[in-house]
């Protein structure tokens, strides 16, 4: 079990638990990893999101880095996946972006990217904190003289992201585009404030943003993704026909339609891959998502013809199925979807325009095209466990028991998953079911049996 590194990179509290001292030991530590795999000072780029911390964990970083001899070029505040993008395209060696995802501000962290924009593979974390763990070796990492690598400002790359995600888009949505189409976005004051509305604008597409004021601290509160009820208000005050909302660091994005229901990642993914079949684009006509996705995308799948893998919890394990066997569309139901024809991590901003772009050249009214998959009633409730205890779970008799009885009463009509967070200490219950009053109280249980036994 890694000690510093969870499912979506390093996370914890800025500035106590990810201390300065940390992140420079991330950074020098990870330069040295790089370095094995060039004949050269690695070149790294670094973007962040909104947060208070941001500065001070990105100061820490680059110091990290030229402490080693590597090179930095900053972007400042950028979507994860621009930076992804702009990894590839440079063909720099590394990336890392320092965001908390959707958490709220007083949380940071790190996730390092490679150089082919995808988020490195467990065994390269480890090396890092083997690295880490020995100030023997971190010692032996320091550059001298003219070895000090040198950092740059990088912040006006943004442009080349931008002119990518028009590029996708703008035959299709010039072509279909239509006077009463609106959209309301909700950038939930984090990295997708400013470039979102220059996307939107550059493509035609008449919208209002709103969330789009960060002022260090109010990234995801009560905004974004994670807190759809201020948009789907809005939406339906100000009778746009959609509504889209992004996490802290934008490779997320959900949806509401006219009516203000949400439109989750699993009903996106429906929509997208009868959409992407239909036109022969779907590869290998599969979808790949993990085990956290809804009973109904089973069912959906089964009727429209396509082939349904599911992975372990975490995006990289999405992209690792879909790179191993040659598919191109995956994802998760918090939103994280990933196109990999055009980006190989998931981009909240391409998905919003892919949602944009199918219904305009469908016609189709949000509401009528989430119609095409019937999503089972779903409860997820978080157990609070102490961090070291939230693995152990499956290990006392008395929960195992209690989860294998609540398991058999479901069976052909429901499931159970029960899982541990990789980045928070928590233990997470999903149960699916026909009644939604009785999958939460089931729930309930065993999440509360999980909190007094482990807690």
């Amino acid at each position: 079990m890694r000690k510093y590194f969870g499912t979506d990179g390093i996370r914890r509290i800025a500035n106590t638990d990810l201390s300065p001292s940390l992140v420079f030991k991330v950074a020098k530590a990870g330069a040295s990893v790089l370095s094995k795999h060039t004949d050269h000072a690695p070149t790294v780029f670094i973007g962040r999101d909104t947060r208070i911390s941001g500065t001070l964990i990105e100061s820490a970083m680059v110091a990290g880095f030229l402490s080693y001899g590597a090179n930095v070029k900053t972007l400042g505040v950028i979507p994860t996946p621009a930076v992804a993008y702009l990894t590839k395209k440079y063909g720099v060696d590394a990336s890392v972006v320092i965001s908390a995802s959707h958490n709220t501000f007083e949380y940071n962290g790190v996730k390092y990217f490679s150089n082919k924009g995808m988020k490195i593979p467990d065994s390269l974390e480890e090396e890092i904190e083997e690295i880490m763990d020995s100030d023997e070796k971190l010692s032996g990492l320091t550059a001298v003289s003219e070895k000090i690598g040198v950092s740059e400002n990088g912040e006006n790359m943004i442009e080349d992201y931008i002119d990518f995600i028009v590029g996708i888009f703008h035959e299709s949505i010039t072509k279909n585009n239509s006077e009463d189409f609106r959209v309301l976005i909700d950038t939930a004051n984090g990295a997708t404030y400013s470039v979102a509305d220059k996307i939107y604008k550059r493509l035609g597409i008449k919208h209002d943003i709103i969330n789009n004021t960060p002022n260090g601290i109010n990234i995801n509160d009560k905004c974004g993704s994670t807190h759809l009820e201020m948009l789907k208000e809005k939406v339906i005050e100000g009778k746009y026909n959609l509504g889209i909302a992004y996490d802290g660091d934008g490779d997320r994005c959900l949806a509401v339609d006219e009516n203000g229901e949400e439109i989750d990642g699993d009903v996106m993914l429906a929509i997208a891959s009868k959409y992407l079949k239909a036109k022969g684009k779907l590869a290998n006509d599969t979808l790949v998502a993990t085990v956290m996705s809804n009973l109904g995308i089973n069912k959906f799948a089964e009727k429209e013809g396509i082939d349904f893998k599911q992975t372990k919890v975490g995006d990289r394990y999405v992209l690792e199925e879909m790179l191993k066997n040659g598919y191109n569309l995956g994802g998760e139901q918090s939103g994280h979807i990933i196109y990999l024809d055009y980006n190989p991590t998931g981009d909240g901003i391409l998905t919003s325009l892919m949602l944009v772009q199918i219904l305009l050249e469908t016609k189709q009214l949000p509401s009528e095209a989430r119609r095409v998959v019937n999503i089972y009633p779903q409860v997820l409730i978080n157990a609070r466990v102490k961090n070291e205890r939230k693995y152990d779970f499956d290990k006392d008799e008395e929960i195992v028991a209690a989860i294998d009885k609540v398991t058999k009463e479901f069976s052909g009509n429901g499931r159970v998953l029960i899982r541990t967070s990789g980045t928070e200490p928590l233990v997470r219950v999903m149960i699916e079911g026909e009644n939604q009053e009785v999958i939460t109280k089931k729930a309930r249980e065993i999440a509360d049996l999980i909190e007094k036994k482990l807690g």
